[in-house]
């Protein structure tokens, strides 16, 4: 998969290119990650990216050319590499407090593109001209401000990523985290088996495939039900979920 992204500071991306399962993902030429600085691309000698916003207020705003002209090379660039250049297979996002909010389908329906164009604002944002008319989706991590899009834009690369085929080194360990099936993840245990007087749950230590399922998907729900009631209420079991759930005491009734 392809990945452009337009920032100021480039440098931050070290931390996904050059550290973990990412940058073995790249290493191992699963990922291409490009960076591209729309100051390589003003017309003036202070290589200015930002102006005062018309109609007065506080802060700068991003100004769209260097961004429109950043864009367009990214295209070409993500073209190059192999990807078809549209929003279905490889999108100019933006990363703004007023995008869709990040979730674990919208990750898996990204992991599916050719490619991604990460567009990182800075300031109290961008030209909305350029938005309308480069712009294919907004992109929110959460209903918070933060001083860029550098690390929302990290956030998303890391989750889809991981969502790559062959990425992970165990397949399964993307299918079992929290959100994969609604359900926020169980607990887990690692030696040793005693741990500051608290002993591994003995159904782990059983070898019983079945009631180990069965005993995390309560646990499941119980930390769902307690932590995320609104993820709970959404949730649709399996049919195998749907008679572990009647069989469950009253106190943890999921009924």
């Amino acid at each position: 998969m392809y990945f452009a992204v337009i920032s100021i500071f480039p440098e931050m991306f070290t931390a996904i290119r050059d550290f973990g399962i990412t940058a073995r993902a790249c290493n191992e030429g699963k990922v291409t990650i490009e960076c591209i600085n729309p100051r390589d691309y003003t017309a003036d000698n202070y290589r200015r990216i930002d102006e005062r916003p018309y109609g007065g207020g506080p802060g700068m705003v991003m100004m769209a050319e260097p961004l429109a002209k950043a864009i367009d090379d990214a295209r070409s660039r993500a073209q190059a590499y192999g990807c078809r250049i549209d929003a279905a297979h490889c999108p100019v996002v933006y990363l703004s407090p007023q995008g869709r909010q990040l979730d674990e389908g919208g990750v898996l329906a990204m992991s599916k593109y050719e490619g991604m164009i990460l567009l990182c604002g800075r300031y109290e944002g961008i030209d909305e001209r350029l938005l309308s008319q480069y712009v294919d989706t907004e992109i929110s991590i959460g209903d918070y401000v933060l001083t860029g899009g550098e690390l929302p834009a990290m956030v998303v690369m890391d989750s889809v990523i991981r969502r790559l085929p062959e990425v992970m080194g165990d397949a399964q360990s993307a299918e079992q985290d929290s959100f994969v099936d609604g359900l926020l993840d169980c607990p887990h245990y690692t030696k040793p088996h005693v741990f500051a007087d608290m002993p591994v749950p003995e159904v782990l230590m059983s070898g019983h495939h079945a009631n180990i399922a069965k005993w995390r998907f309560t646990q499941q729900v119980q930390r769902t039900k307690a932590r995320r009631p609104d993820l709970w209420q959404a949730f649709r079991p399996s049919a195998e979920q749907a008679a572990w759930l009647k069989k469950m005491p009253k106190d943890n009734d999921a009924s």
